[in-house]
This record gives C-alpha cells, structure tokens and sequence, in this order.
C-alpha cells in the first residue's frame, strides 16, 4: 500500500500523577521521576506532503521563531533520516493551552514524528522514533509511546508502561500565569545549590489501581516552588482543591492545576463553583486508552 500525501492526528495532553526531581547533573540537566498519565483535550495536527522543507500554520507566535517549534524540529528529524525525498507542511489546531505543565508542545512534537513517518510511508520504527524525540524534550518519548499512562526516569526517556487509572471527569484550570519549565527548573536550583542525592520511589503495582491510591502516590517537587512565586497560582489550587474532586495536583511545572472528580456532575459543579474570574476551565476526561495513530486523509 502506498503512503499517504496527508494524514490527520490527535496530540493529547499530559498530568503528571507524580513528579520528583532526583538530581542535577553536571550539564545542567535534570534527572526525574514521574508519572505521565494523558489526558482527552488534544491539539489537532493535519500534515500534508509538500516539494521540500518545512512549514507551519496555527503556532502562537509568541511562542517564538516557527524554526524553534517543537514540531517544526520534529518534522526535520524524520525528514533527514529518511533522505529528505520531500517536504511537509503541519496545519496546527491548538487546544492545549501553552506553558501550563500540560505538554502541549511535546504532544505536538510526538504526533508530528508519526505522521511525517506515516508519510514516508513507515520506515522508521518506533523505538527510532522514542530516540529522536528524546532529543526534542523530556516529555516528547512518553507520547511517542503512545500508552496511556508510563513511570519514567532519566530525563524521561526510560519508560515502563504501566495501566492507567480509571478514566474518570476531569478539570483544568488555568490561571493566567505562564510558567516556562526552564524558569521553573531553575527554581529549584535556586532552592537546591548542593542536593543530596535521592533514589526513585519503588511503585506497587496497584498504585494507579483507584484516584485514591494515586492521591498516595507522593506530590510534585514545582508545587512548592511555584506557589511560593505564583500567589494565584496556589489561590487557584486551593479552591480547586476545596470542590471536592479525588485527586488534585499541579501539572508539571505548572501553572495549570488539574483535578479528577467521581462524577460528570460533581465536575460540572466545580466549574461552577470556580467560575472563571480570570481563569480558563478545561472540562475533560483522563484517558484509558491508547493515544490515536495517524489517519490518512
């Protein structure tokens, strides 16, 4: 069967369930641990095969120069390795919103990998694809996996795959504060000059069994760290927290803070008990299955 011109995928966005910092290494890096569960809100991406080079519409220009986007950078990987026979051009519908904690850029990433492979007709298999897109960002492998939900270490390239919680109503909120993760990285540098050394957390195997054993799971190394920075941002956690919902956290390192509740109901009651004074609510579910593969249009 030959390959497509054009194909359409679905970048969803993450939580982070769990999020420790282990370690600072020499290069500036960062070793974690956490906890990437998806989420059912998605950017939408449609890539077509063009003559050559790359090109992008729908980016926030605020973001900076369409050469840096995650995408962009994406879509010129797989083109190298595969001989550079054509060009590409991504059509992006943003729903995530941007510097939140919630991946939207690296989801972007990860769902270009696999259409423009798609495109080339397949032939970089996956774990070539989980090595470029280590390459783009932390959390780029974790959606390349594809799986719902993953335990990752290192920089977030060694992943285990484990099941996801149930696939419960969720809420985002969003303040508006954008946290850039480098900005907040450095925080903790800031807080950590000389950091003893941690190990990762031994996970039972029915840690994501119920909300409820995922609230034990442990908390998110940013959260301190952003709201002593950010006031609004812990206000916004604090009454989101105080509607009830099973589990709450802050996604990433921030600024969105993320809750799941038991009910369609009991999500729609938070919402209205928020209200929006400034704040975007997301209404949204958690997400049981598998991340969607490209469909040729």
């Amino acid at each position: 069967m030959s390959a497509p011109d054009r194909v359409r995928v679905a970048a969803h966005a993450k939580t982070n369930l769990l999020l420790r910092i282990l370690a600072r290494e020499h290069g500036g890096y960062h070793q974690i641990e956490t906890v990437y569960a998806l989420l059912e809100i998605a950017d939408t991406l449609t890539v077509s095969r063009t003559a050559e080079g790359v090109t992008l519409t729908g980016a926030d220009p605020d973001l900076g120069p369409v050469a840096d986007n995650l995408a962009v950078r994406a879509a010129d990987a797989v083109l190298a390795v595969t001989g550079r026979r054509f060009g590409v051009h991504i059509e992006l519908t943003k729903q995530i919103p941007p510097r939140a904690g919630l991946g939207g850029g690296s989801s972007d990433a990860a769902a270009t990998l696999h259409a423009v492979n798609a495109l080339a007709g397949g032939v970089v298999p996956r774990h070539e694809l989980a090595h470029l897109g280590a390459r783009l960002g932390a959390d780029v492998p974790f959606f390349v996996s594809g799986v719902p939900a993953a335990l990752a270490w290192g920089r977030g390239e060694r992943l285990f795959r484990l099941p996801p919680p149930p696939a419960y109503p969720a809420l985002i909120a969003v303040p508006p504060v954008a946290i850039a993760t480098p900005d907040a990285y450095g925080w903790w540098d800031a807080a950590n000059p000389d950091p003893s050394p941690r190990g990762p957390v031994v996970l039972d195997a029915d840690a994501l069994a119920t909300w409820g054993s995922v609230g034990r799971l442990g908390g998110n190394d940013f959260e301190p760290l952003v709201f002593a920075r950010h006031g609004p941002v812990r206000e916004l956690f604090e009454r989101v927290a105080s509607t009830g919902p099973l589990w709450v956290r802050l996604s990433g390192s921030g600024s969105a803070v993320a809750a799941v509740y038991r009910t369609t109901e009991d999500r729609n009651a938070a919402a209205g008990q928020l209200g929006t004074r400034g704040t975007r609510l997301i209404p949204t579910n958690s997400r049981g299955a598998p991340a969607s593969a490209p469909t040729a249009l």
